[in-house]
């Protein structure tokens, strides 16, 4: 077994599970009806770019305004993951089944949010707040971003931070498994930024999918809310922590 900490942190048995589920959530997040009809919006703002240059395909620009954008709402989300890691870890003890059993339950109820129930959760809260186009209001924009709620994103990081406090472990693993989060969110833009005219292309269509993509995430929540109101994620961290401890053997 390695004594790296870091290794530890990737490579625990829960870990192994939820990395996974959360790079798959924040796609979800990107293909949701809150977010990818607003892609063009979102290149030109952070790059202070027009529709006509953005067909020009100026990729430098383009590509450093969205990393920008991805790296607000990224240190956003992953300071919430970090909290919610550390919550986990000072409140969680050793007979707590249950508060993954009821973190579960929550799940499920963001899963049906995200399919459009309780009509209560579909709207926005957005911070308003101007401000300024182009490259130097992009990180800003991606904060403004990152504290805002939307009834497709907000369901899809809350199960990831569901995640997260019921594995109580620590700030690190939460702000891990958030970063993964974000890397699923992030990376489509960035892939977009890099291929103005093909990325926008492709949008039109996911766009003409969006239904389906909205149920498969929504499905995607409920059914991982399921696995842990029964116990099975539960029963699959600690047979994934077995196999770890016994057969992984890595460099300190």
């Amino acid at each position: 077994m390695t004594n790296n900490p870091f290794a530890q942190t990737i490579l625990g048995g829960s870990m192994l599970l939820a990395m996974p589920v959360a790079l798959l959530a924040g796609v979800v997040s990107f293909l949701s009806p809150c977010v990818l009809p607003l892609v063009p919006g979102y290149l030109g703002y952070v790059t202070g770019l027009t529709g006509v240059d953005l067909a020009k395909q100026k990729r430098g620009r383009m590509f450093a305004g969205i990393s920008l954008f991805v790296l607000g709402f990224s240190l956003v989300f992953m300071l919430i993951g970090a909290v919610f890691g550390q919550l986990g870890a000072w409140l969680k003890g050793p007979d707590a089944a249950w508060v993954t059993q009821l973190l579960g339950a929550v799940v499920i109820v963001l899963g049906i949010i995200f399919l459009g129930g309780f009509r209560w959760f579909q709207g926005e809260a957005k911070i308003h707040a101007r401000t300024p186009a182009g490259l130097w209001g992009a990180p800003v924009l991606g904060v403004t971003f990152g504290l805002g709620w939307a009834p497709c994103t907000g369901p899809t990081l809350g199960a990831v931070q569901a995640l997260a406090f019921s594995d109580g472990s620590s700030a690190a693993k939460g702000a891990v498994l958030t970063f993964v989060y974000c890397l699923g969110l992030g990376l489509p833009f960035l892939l977009i930024a890099l291929g103005v005219r093909r990325g926008l292309g492709a949008l039109s269509f996911f766009r003409s999918r969006r239904r389906a993509l909205q149920w498969a995430g929504g499905g995607l929540l409920i059914v991982l809310g399921l696995l842990m109101v029964t116990g099975l994620w539960g029963n699959w961290i600690n047979a994934l922590q077995f196999w770890f401890a016994n057969e992984v053997r890595l460099p300190i």
